[in-house]
């Protein structure tokens, strides 16, 4: 277990398609829709050595026991990277950290491009206890075929995107609710910032700010976000070139602003969450 996010996901709900089109207007490359054993599916932007997935369920599977994410649209999931998950759970067990379930379960997908099939991309993941992740979920993937996954030919994005920067939560409470990956990574994890906290995890940072922090980093007003509580609001990709996405933006009409150094695309031309842009 390390403190490095393996990927985040959207919540596409049962409008995949829709997902998909927006996520490829806003300049990335995605892959072929997967099909998961446990009845989703889903698309991925892949980076260097983290990923972006939408998921969703098709309708005629949306009644399959556990396909669908309850969650509203928008980010709803922060996953970390493991090598080992029936270690990792055993570690946090030890310590208390609450989890879902007996162990780690295994899933797996076909993965297919320009027509053929691959192979089967084989994951095992441990999740902690829903119902303390509000309108979310954090879990920890491990990835049993990651060739199958982080394929060169993938990386390359039109909007020059290359990693993850940020994961933002928005909420009240900040070090509150922070406690979780406190009590996951260990005392002090989480740093005080203006307007809430950050957790650092490699290249990327996980930050809970309040409504207040979310308008003064990204100048967008977090007040639909929270209606429904505490949740993921904001994500920030690293970019080679904020000119390759702002001319992506500008040729696809999608709405967008410079704010802080940052290239910003509000909630409607995303589907739920605030996108934000930086280079590195």
């Amino acid at each position: 277990m390390t403190l490095r996010i393996d990927h985040v996901v959207i919540q596409a709900g049962l409008d995949l398609d829709a997902s998909a089109a927006r996520f490829r207007r806003l300049g990335f490359q995605l892959t072929d829709r997967g099909h998961h054993s446990l009845g989703s599916s889903n698309h991925l932007a892949i980076f260097g050595d983290d990923y972006l997935e939408l998921i969703g369920v098709e309708p005629p599977k949306a009644d399959i026991p556990g396909a669908r994410w309850e969650h509203p649209l928008g980010l709803a999931g922060l996953v970390f990277k493991t090598a080992n998950a029936d270690a990792t759970w055993k570690d946090l067990a030890n310590r208390d950290v609450p989890l879902e379930g007996e162990g780690a379960r295994s899933f797996h997908r076909p993965v297919t491009a320009a027509g053929q099939t691959l192979g089967d991309a084989r994951f095992r993941t441990l999740r902690i206890r829903a119902d303390l992740i509000p309108n979310g979920r954090v879990f920890f993937c491990q990835h049993e075929t990651p060739e199958l996954v982080w394929r060169p030919e993938w990386r390359e994005h039109p909007n020059a995107v290359r990693g993850i920067a940020e994961y933002v939560y928005v909420t009240d409470e900040p070090a509150a609710s922070a406690e979780l990956l406190e009590q996951a990574f260990g005392p002090g994890a989480a740093q005080p910032v203006q307007d809430g906290v950050a957790v650092a995890a490699g290249r990327a940072s996980i930050l809970y700010l309040t409504p207040a922090g979310i308008q003064t980093r990204f100048g967008v007003d977090a007040a639909p976000l929270i209606a429904g509580g505490e949740r993921a609001a904001a994500l920030t990709l690293r970019t080679d070139a904020l000119a390759r996405v702002q001319e992506v933006l500008a040729a696809a009409g999608v709405a967008h602003q410079a704010h802080k150094s940052r290239i910003v695309v509000p909630p409607l031309e995303t589907g739920g969450l605030i996108l934000a842009f930086v280079e590195s």
